[in-house]
């Protein structure tokens, strides 16, 4: 377990480092996070030992949420004192990836029916 745990802190360090070096406007963890998951896509397996302990840290997913939650009673003022611009960032967000995601979702449909007109042209 701790050498899977090294290997993930490992490679959010390396993200940290990475953002902070190159100034990329991304969370770190995200780029560590690609970083993984590059490393697993060309390794093309999970190693057990990774496996079990990230199933593991999900199980206890809850627990990472108790610093975001002291950090918006820390920020109370703050937040009360810009809760308009915050619900409109919000409710924009929301309403840009549903509608994102409706065009995507209606293309794909749009290609996997191309797909299937064109594998049925061709069969016998």
């Amino acid at each position: 377990m701790l050498p899977s745990l090294t290997a993930l802190l490992l490679c959010q360090l390396i993200g940290e480092a990475l953002v902070r070096f190159l100034g990329l406007p991304v969370p770190g963890p995200v780029v560590g996070l690609v970083l993984l998951f590059s490393f697993l896509a060309l390794r093309r397996s999970v190693p057990d030992s990774l496996n079990r302990t990230a199933t593991g840290l999900l199980h206890h997913l809850s627990l990472l949420f108790v610093p975001a939650g002291v950090g918006v009673l820390q920020h109370v003022d703050r937040i009360s004192a810009e809760w308009m611009a915050i619900a409109v960032a919000l409710l924009v967000s929301a309403v840009s990836t549903i509608l994102v995601t409706a065009v995507v979702m209606r293309a794909m449909i749009r290609l996997m029916k191309l797909d299937d007109e064109a594998g049925e042209a061709t069969d016998p």
